[in-house]
Parts: C-alpha cells; structure tokens; sequence
C-alpha cells in the first residue's frame, strides 16, 4: 500500500510550521516528514502530529551552515564531532516524534578537497550513525542529489548510494530515493525502480515533478504509471507500506490554500491504474 507523507518544510508556506501539521490531515495526506524540525520543540511537533492522527516518517539530521550553502557534514573531515553532535540531536527528536528514519546528508565537496579523505569519513561516520541508531530502532537513510542543484554533492546516483549501503553492511542503513532527483541526474525512472526496489535497500522515497520542483503532475514525469509501478513492486516485494514523500514547492507559491488547490494528484494517485 502506498502511503504518502506531506513535506512540512516546502508544503503549506502560507502556514506557520506547526499549523502545517493539521492542513496535511485535512487535505489527506498520510504521514509526515521534514528537512530540519529543529527550531521547534519536539513535545509540541510530537503532540500536534498526535492530535491530527498523522505520524512522523522522516527527519533529516543536522546539515551544517544551510543558509551559508552547507549540505550535510558526513563526509567533511575534521567535522566528525560536530556530526556526531547532530545525530544524538536528531535521535532524541526522532524519539519524541516516534520517527523512524533519518535522513543524513553527505555533504558538498569543499575546494581543494582531498576525495579520497572526504570518502574515509563518510565510511568512518555512516558506520557510527547506523551503530548509534540500531539500538533506537531507526534507520539511517542516504541519499543521491543531483548535480544541477546541488553541484559537488558527494552522491549523484542511485548506483553510489546502493554501493555505499552494501560497503558498509548495517541493515539499518538504506537509500531514500529521491524520482525528482534521479529523474533530473539519471532518468530511466521504471527502470531504476525495477532495480533497487526488491534490493530491500531503499527505506524511503519522495517525489516532486521535473524539471521545476513543483507537484508530481507538472512536469515530464508520469506519476500516474510511477505509483503504480511503486505499488505492484511494494506488493510483490513486503515493502507494505511503501512511503512517498511529497518535497516539492508547490506551484502557487506562498497564496493562501496554495498548497490544496495543488493536490489533483494525490486524489488521483488513490485511484487504481495499470502497469503496462
């Protein structure tokens, strides 16, 4: 069964982020999940999600300087207490929230970076990140960034992604697959989630449209026939349920009822359709 989780972080801008919360309930959603809830108390953010009957699927981990063009801290030597700082941060959130997966970003390559060194510390602190979290029923998920947005991020593809889980070897560690991402860097959609679907390696997915970022239906991308497909994979393969998360910016902005006047899609993803 697909379930589909609203990205309070890009979702509903018109709102205050608590008051998000509630606006995902009424309009359907089935979950939660967000980039950074860390400006908020998570009592609060565990309560309200409580009282809309929605749970918390997803939290990124602590990225670094975000405003200043950082992109995660996992593979940056010299920055692996500050790391790990951020992930007992996020496991106490994740927690509270009743969360289950966190998301780690890798990190943006700085200049003049040794790679060879930046790929031992990501090994180095993958491999502490799934330690620490196994014992909190949790997984760490990575995930590929494609190039045109965030040029020098140190995963571009699903195929590093999945290597990276298989070299580390922590079955709490999976690949959250991105098909606005993989769409933007590989394409081949059907085919890459034929591939790494029935791996038992993906832990999480999320959809936006191509090539703007907007909803799932504006754009190149067949959403219809993806969740579809994403859903006969899921059946077949006790991925059940199967989370999508909705990471997009909805394309009326920050308009009052912006976000719902945009959801054509997630009424139509309820309906039945047919692989070919």
């Amino acid at each position: 069964m697909l379930r589909f989780a609203a990205n309070l972080t890009l979702l509903y801008p018109d709102l205050g982020f608590a008051e998000r919360i509630g606006a995902a309930a009424r309009d359907g959603f089935d979950g939660l999940e967000c980039q950074f809830p860390y400006d908020w108390p998570a009592a609060e953010l565990a309560t309200r999600a409580t009282d809309a009957g929605l749970p918390w699927v997803l939290i990124n981990t602590p990225a670094g300087d975000w405003a200043g063009g950082e992109r995660g801290l996992a593979a940056l030597p010299g920055r692996e207490t500050e790391f790990r700082r951020g992930i007992d941060t996020a496991l106490a959130y994740a927690d509270a929230l009743g969360c289950r997966r966190l998301h780690t970003l890798a990190g943006v390559m700085p200049d003049g970076a040794d790679r060879q060194r930046c790929l031992a510390t990501y090994a180095e602190n993958l491999a502490w990140a799934a330690r620490q979290a196994v014992g909190a029923g949790c997984d760490i998920l990575i995930e590929p960034l494609n190039p045109r947005d965030v040029p020098g991020y140190l995963l571009a593809t699903q195929a590093d992604a999945h290597r990276w889980v298989q070299v580390i070897g922590a079955p709490n560690l999976k690949v959250q697959m991105d098909l606005y991402h993989c769409q933007v860097s590989e394409g081949d959609l059907a085919t890459k989630l034929r591939q790494h679907l029935p791996s038992g390696r993906v832990g999480h997915l999320q959809i936006a449209g191509v090539p703007g970022r907007h909803e799932p239906d504006d754009g190149e991308l067949n959403a219809p026939y993806l969740f579809a497909l994403i859903d006969r994979l899921a059946t077949g393969h006790d991925l059940d349920p199967c989370w999508i998360g909705a990471e997009y910016n909805p394309r009326r902005g920050a308009a009052p009822g912006g976000t719902a006047a945009g959801l054509g899609w997630l009424a139509a993803a309820r309906a039945p359709h047919v692989v070919v």
